[in-house]
């Protein structure tokens, strides 16, 4: 099985995914993530998806699933980088992704963390 690394940068951790997974790995991204999470005390987490085509429910779910552990672990979690047909897809099959903030690129997502870091609000 596949595992999609997770780098470190200060207190966040970055994941970009660059293949279109498999439930497993999916799996495997989220109890990953949730340990690193705890291990290095992260207070972020940013997911570059642009590499992705599709993004099935399952993986939308995972998404989903990925930004309340990381809630539950006090650590914001921002999806960047979603392409306007995934985006399309998870409307069509219902998935909202609530709680999950999203921007459209690195710098903005930063940004975002950045934000949360220092106690501002969201704006999305």
């Amino acid at each position: 099985m596949y595992r999609i690394p997770i780098l470190r940068m200060g207190r966040t951790l970055l994941v970009t995914i660059q293949i279109d997974m498999e439930d497993q790995t999916a799996m495997a991204l989220q109890n990953d993530l949730a340990e690193q999470i705890v291990k290095t005390g992260a207070r972020g987490v940013l997911i570059d998806i642009s590499a992705l085509e599709i993004v099935d429910s399952f993986v939308g779910r995972m998404l989903a699933g990925i930004s309340s552990i990381g809630k539950i672990l006090d650590a914001t979690t921002v999806v960047v980088g979603m392409q306007p047909a995934v985006a399309i897809t998870l409307v069509e099959l219902g998935l909202s992704l609530d709680g999950v903030k999203t921007a459209l690129n690195v710098s903005k997502g930063m940004a975002l963390l950045e934000a949360a870091a220092q106690g501002d609000s969201f704006v999305t």
